[in-house]
C-alpha cells in the first residue's frame, strides 16, 4: 500500500445507496477524508456490520460522522468485503449533496486494481501474451479517465462496463498476478493533438467484426493516430458465432421513442419517432458500420445521434444489439436490427483477435504496435 497517490485508482462501487453492508476481519480506522484525521479505531468484528446514511450523518458499526468522506482503512493486508465481494485497499464512503445517500468507493493501488480487471475482461485461461495486452490497456485507459475526468468528482472509474469491468479479489489468480507483474508501470503513449507525448484512452471491445473503427466516429473528442482503425483478419476465429454474427433482434417502436426521448431532451421535438436510417457509415468492403443515424418524428422535425449512442439507449446492456454493423428495418410495430456483425464499440485493440493473434505466436508489442499503430510502451514508474 505505498503505491504513490497519483497510481491510487478510485473505483465507484456503488452510487447513490442509503446502506451497505461490510464484513471486516481485522482492525480498522475510521478516518476523515478531507483532514485525514482518525475519528474513531475498531476491533475486530466476528459478524457483519453496517454503514448507513442517518440524520445527515455517515453511521458506521452503529457510531455516527461528522463530514462529508469517511475512510475505512483496514489493517494489513488491507481487505473489506462490501455487499458480499472481496476488495483490497480502502473504503471511501462519500455523502452526496441530498445528504440522505452516500457513494461507496474502493481506494486502490493501481496494480491491485488490474488484478480484479484482466479476468474480467479476459478469460483467464487465454494466452499470457494477450493477458498482458489487456493488463497495459486496461492499466492507460483508467490513468486516462482518471486524469480527464476524475478530477472534478469523488471517483475515477466505475467497476462495470462503463469503463472496465472490475471485480475485486474473485477475478485474481496466481496468472493473472504473474501477468500483471511482469508489465508493472507499462502504459501505451501516442502524441497529442497539441504535439506532447502522452497516454491516451486506449479502448478494446470483444470482437471488432473485421474491422476497427476511428473513435471520432463513435465516442467523438480528439483525434488520435493510435484509434483511426485498422483491418483485422483475426477475431472471427476466437469470438463466439453468436457474437461474431449476431442474430436478428427486434425491439417495440413505442419503447424506443420512450427511451431515446428520455435519455436526450432535445429529441423531444420529434414527438413520436418515425423513422430511422443512416446518415454516415464506415464501409469495409463486405459490410459497414454505422456511425451516424438520421432520425424523423410524427411532428415532421428531424435529429441526429451518433449510431452507438443508439444503440446503447436502447440496449443498454449491449446484449442484444451488439454492435453498429448492422441493418435497421422497419417492420412494422418493430425497430428490426439485422445482418449484425461483431461484438462493442469496435474502437482500439479487439480482444478476440489479440487472442488469435496470440495463439499464432505474435507477442505483446506485436499485438499492441497492430491494433494501437503509431503508439509506444513506455515504462511510466
Amino acid at each position: 500500500m505505498d503505491t504513490p497517490s497519483q497510481f491510487w485508482i478510485r473505483v465507484l462501487l456503488a452510487d447513490k445507496i442509503k446502506t451497505c453492508n461490510l464484513k471486516i476481519d481485522l482492525p480498522f480506522e475510521v478516518i476523515d477524508n478531507q483532514t485525514q484525521n482518525v475519528k474513531a479505531r475498531f476491533g475486530k468484528f466476528d459478524s457483519p456490520i453496517n454503514a448507513a446514511v442517518t440524520n445527515g450523518k455517515i453511521n458506521i458499526a452503529g457510531s455516527s460522522f461528522v463530514g462529508s468522506e469517511m475512510v475505512i482503512a483496514v489493517d494489513e493486508p488491507c481487505i473489506f468485503n462490501l455487499n458480499g465481494n472481496d476488495y483490497r485497499g480502502k473504503l471511501k464512503l462519500a455523502l452526496n449533496k441530498d445528504g440522505n445517500s452516500f457513494d461507496a468507493i474502493n481506494l486502490v493501488p493501481i496494480e491491485s486494481y488490474l488484478a480484479g480487471v484482466v479476468a474480467a475482461e479476459m478469460p483467464s485461461y487465454w494466452e499470457s501474451e494477450a493477458l498482458k495486452v489487456q493488463a497495459i490497456i486496461s492499466r492507460t485507459y483508467c490513468l486516462y479517465i482518471k486524469k480527464h475526468f476524475g478530477k472534478n468528482r469523488s471517483w475515477d472509474v466505475r467497476k462495470t462496463q462503463a469503463n472496465q469491468r472490475y471485480l475485486g479479489i474473485k477475478a485474481e489468480s496466481a496468472r493473472i498476478w504473474d501477468v500483471v507483474n511482469q508489465t508493472n508501470g507499462q502504459v501505451l503513449v501516442c502524441r497529442q493533438p497539441d504535439g506532447s507525448e502522452d497516454i491516451f484512452p486506449a479502448y478494446y471491445s470483444s470482437a471488432c467484426g473485421g474491422h476497427t473503427e476511428n473513435s471520432q466516429n463513435v465516442f467523438g473528442g480528439d483525434f488520435y493516430q493510435p484509434l483511426a482503425g485498422v483491418h483485422c483478419p483475426y477475431c472471427k476465429n476466437v469470438s463466439k458465432l453468436n457474437n461474431f454474427f449476431w442474430p436478428m433482434v427486434k425491439f417495440d417502436k413505442k419503447t424506443v421513442t420512450k427511451k431515446l426521448l428520455k435519455r436526450y431532451s432535445k429529441l423531444k421535438e420529434l414527438d413520436e419517432i418515425v423513422k430511422i436510417k443512416s446518415a454516415k457509415q464506415s464501409n469495409y468492403g463486405k459490410f459497414s458500420r454505422l456511425t451516424s443515424i438520421e432520425l424523423s418524428g410524427s411532428t415532421g422535425k428531424k435529429s441526429f445521434l451518433r449510431a452507438e449512442d443508439l444503440r446503447l439507449s436502447i440496449d443498454p446492456t449491449g446484449q442484444k444489439s451488439k454492435s453498429t454493423i448492422c441493418k435497421i428495418i422497419d417492420t412494422g410495430k418493430n425497430w428490426t436490427f439485422l445482418s449484425g456483425r461483431g461484438f462493442g464499440h469496435g474502437v482500439g485493440l479487439c480482444q478476440c483477435g489479440a487472442e488469435e493473434m496470440a495463439r499464432k505466436g505474435k507477442n505483446t508489442k506485436q499485438i499492441l504496435s497492430f491494433y494501437y499503430p503509431n503508439s509506444k510502451t513506455i515504462k511510466l514508474y
